[in-house]
């Protein structure tokens, strides 16, 4: 194995719910991570939808049509027939797709379709840190646990939890390595009072009981879904001034990047 893999940080973002902000996750941590120095790779395991291929296209687009330098990650794909393997041979695909990024980066990425797949599940094992970002309501927390809808308690772990329990069982095995599992909760300013509480209890129980920890994520800015066609964050600041007239920051930009930043520093990674 390359030497040069055992410094590699590995982060995958997960959540077998769609609609949760995982893209939106990858590329502001990305473009933060970047902004701070390292070097990044962006390896997209959504082979049908593609969104932060996508996005990192707009970004290059963006930046060629406007002239100016932004920083980009080293992107990485995989094709549809790569999806069909069985276990061994996903193991193996994943497996060189970081020992190859290893060669160039600091940092590598995977960003996770919101669906269950085998690519998935096996790409999950080698996370040194697993971001799962939820919203903050009952729907979104039934991919974790089941909530009995009388008292508000856990009954169970569900689906997703489950299987990331079986990948530490698998990373552990593999290479004695462990998840730093992160839940990443969005959307909480949105939420009911009571309703915010219930959740919050349940999430506090949980984390002891399967074992991760929580961050504040982002809330519902209109900002974060608008710069997306320029494959731009409010990382860019500069850039945005230069070709837009955008002549400053509002609150809710400013508490925009310091939600970006919070991430980052729970990460660990800038």
């Amino acid at each position: 194995m390359n030497s040069k893999q055992h410094k590699v940080r590995r982060i995958v973002v997960g959540n077998e719910k769609g609609g949760s902000g995982k893209s939106t996750t990858v590329m502001h941590l990305a473009v933060s991570m970047l902004r701070g120095g390292l070097k990044v790779a962006c390896i997209d395991l959504d082979a049908r939808q593609g969104t932060i291929s996508r996005y990192f296209e707009n970004r290059l687009a963006y930046s060629k049509q406007n002239e100016i330098e932004l920083p980009n990650p080293l992107m990485m794909g995989i094709s549809p027939e790569d999806v069909s393997g069985d276990e061994p041979e996903l193991e193996k695909l994943i497996q060189e797709k970081i020992d190859k990024a290893a060669e160039d980066v600091d940092v590598v990425i995977f960003d996770s379709p919101g669906s269950d797949s085998p690519l998935s599940r096996m790409a999950h094992s080698f996370a040194d840190i697993l971001i799962t970002p939820l919203n903050d309501s009952f729907i979104d927390l039934d991919v974790l646990a089941r909530i009995d809808s009388e008292t508000g308690k856990v009954e169970r772990p569900s689906h997703y939890a489950e299987m990331v329990w079986s990948q530490k069982l698998r990373r552990a095995s593999r290479d004695g390595g462990s998840i730093d599992w992160i839940v990443m909760r969005n959307r909480i300013g949105h939420t009911e009072a009571q309703n915010k509480k219930k959740v919050e209890a349940a999430l506090d129980e949980l984390s002891t009981r399967i074992g991760f920890r929580q961050v504040m994520g982002f809330s519902e800015r209109v900002i974060f879904r608008e710069l997306f066609l320029q494959g731009l964050t409010l990382m860019d600041v500069v850039e945005i001034k230069k070709v837009s007239g955008f002549k400053g920051l509002a609150m809710s930009h400013i508490a925009a990047r310091n939600e970006v930043r919070a991430l980052v520093d729970a990460v660990g990674a800038d």
